[in-house]
């Protein structure tokens, strides 16, 4: 149900919590963490991303103005820009990054049979990197040149959707052939690459694995030819021919034939020579291959314009690596509500829309333009009053046995909503641990909770849950959850039990 969520909250559920837990447990991500732990700096990374927040100040700011809302966020306060930083400087970034490759699997699984424009049925990658520059007296651990500081980001673009499939964060130092030898190699996929990764030791490690790659050749590279192909000069084909590599070291990092191709673009005039070790494409598909490498310089200028990659919020290499990685993870986060939800506008649209609508509350499929989306629920559906008090007169004995405590005296609240119900016991309702209390209920159930009746009291309880007690927890309230008889409930009772802790 996305009644009564803001379009932060149903954005953040398309994130694998469960699996985010895991990857945390696994790096020890929270051990000894006691505010702001992975999962929340998640969320107000992703939430700086999507409002285009640049600075520690700004993302607390923003946050402060927005402060009843941040229980939808899974936000217990307003992080302070030093605990922010902290948490940047310690939180491991190989947690973010493995985050970002699930949902990457994800999003690769969902665009699948997205055309490529080609008529190809393999897997093509286009390959390349970018450069983002820093300074050098507050990146002293990114060197690049004598008076400036860089990281390279070394990017595998899977042309179905533009969905990065490998990235790696170096220094600006690294070469970008190097990055061919931690590449993954998918036997029969197209790698299009240009002329900086032409290696012919490495190339033919690809030929070996069953993978084909489209590059340029450099100027003055020494090779005969063997044969040619027969060829139309008017499609702007000159020459289709198979050539043997001259030379020592080159003859031995490559032994085998390779194909080259001249061609002259009809738009720019311009010829280009192409190399590739497939010999089966028309010349005009391996053509069209290289051509479309284009896209990965496309994902370069759109992540610098519309993601907060240039400005950084710490300085530290964790804290680089960590905003670089949620920030792919944004990316691909919005690519895969995109598609889930059968969106027709531009990711550069949706993100447009969501920087100024987080904390809308309204289905998410209704705020994008081009959705004819009706809700089903009423007007009221997104209100819910759970301070309607009753005696407690009428709970049941079976009921009060179940909980390892209970009160003596009180009240209790029925909340219904999708067929479940909620009681709330309580001997004292004091008034500042309110909304403390109610998270427990709505971040759950995802409602709009109103009051219309002052509390007061004097002793805070422990939450009791099906005879379990929280010890750590001050709330003053007991709680039992069960369905209606014969109801069908989205969620399985020990499922809905976890939750609501």
């Amino acid at each position: 149900m996305n009644v009564g969520k803001t379009l932060f909250a149903q954005v953040m559920e398309y994130v694998p919590w469960k699996t985010f837990g895991r990857i945390i447990d696994r790096h020890g991500g929270d051990t000894g963490v006691r505010t702001l732990d992975c999962a929340d700096l998640f969320r107000v990374m992703a939430f700086s991303q999507l409002t285009w927040r640049e600075s520690l100040r700004d993302i607390e700011s923003c946050l402060a103005s927005n402060h009843s809302k941040l229980f939808h966020m899974g936000l217990s306060g307003i992080p302070a820009r030093s605990t922010l930083l902290d948490a940047l400087n310690q939180r491991d970034w190989q947690i973010y990054h493995a985050l970002a490759m699930r949902l990457i699997l994800r999003a690769r699984d969902l665009y699948a049979k997205e055309p490529t424009g080609l008529e190809l049925d393999a897997t093509v990658y286009a390959l390349d990197s970018t450069t983002i520059d820093l300074c050098l007296s507050l990146f002293d651990w990114a060197p690049f040149r004598s008076t400036k500081a860089a990281v390279k980001m070394h990017t595998l673009l899977d042309l179905r959707g533009a969905i990065p499939a490998f990235i790696h964060i170096s220094d600006g130092k690294m070469g970008d052939v190097k990055v061919l030898d931690i590449l993954p190699i998918e036997a029969g996929a197209f790698y299009v690459m240009d002329r900086g990764y032409l290696d012919f030791r490495r190339l033919f490690t690809l030929h070996q694995a069953g993978a084909f790659f489209v590059t340029r050749a450099k100027r003055g590279m020494d090779a005969q030819r063997v044969y040619s192909t027969k060829t139309d000069r008017r499609t702007g084909v000159i020459c289709d021919q198979s050539i043997r590599l001259n030379g020592f070291y080159v003859s031995r990092d490559y032994p085998e034939h390779l194909r080259r191709i001249r061609y002259k673009d009809p738009v720019s005039g311009k010829t280009l020579v192409f190399l590739t070790n497939n010999t089966t494409l028309p010349p005009l598909t391996i053509a069209a291959l290289y051509k479309n490498r284009w896209h990965v310089e496309l994902f370069f200028k759109w992540i610098k314009q519309h993601l907060r990659i240039k400005r950084f919020l710490g300085t530290s290499e964790n804290a680089v690596k960590t905003q670089i990685w949620c920030a792919v993870s944004t990316y691909v986060l919005i690519a895969i509500v995109k598609k889930e939800l059968h969106l027709n506008a531009s990711l550069y649209t949706l993100l447009q829309i969501l920087s100024v609508t987080l904390f809308e509350k309204m289905p998410l499929q209704q705020a994008f333009p081009g959705r004819d989306y009706k809700s089903e629920q009423g007007d009221d559906c997104n209100q819910l009053n759970l301070f309607v008090f009753y005696q407690d007169t009428t709970v049941s004995n079976h009921k009060r046995k179940s909980l390892k405590s209970s009160p003596s005296t009180g009240c209790y609240v029925d909340v219904k909503r999708m067929n479940i119900r909620v009681l709330l016991f309580a001997d004292a309702f004091p008034s500042r641990p309110k909304r403390d209390w109610l998270l427990c209920v709505a971040r759950h159930m995802a409602v709009t909770l109103t009051w219309d009746a002052p509390l007061s009291g004097t002793r805070p309880r422990d939450l009791c849950l099906k005879g379990r007690t929280i010890r750590s927890c001050s709330l003053p309230v007991l709680t039992v959850v069960e369905s209606f008889p014969g109801a069908v409930s989205p969620l399985g009772s020990q499922e809905l039990d976890e939750r609501v802790l």
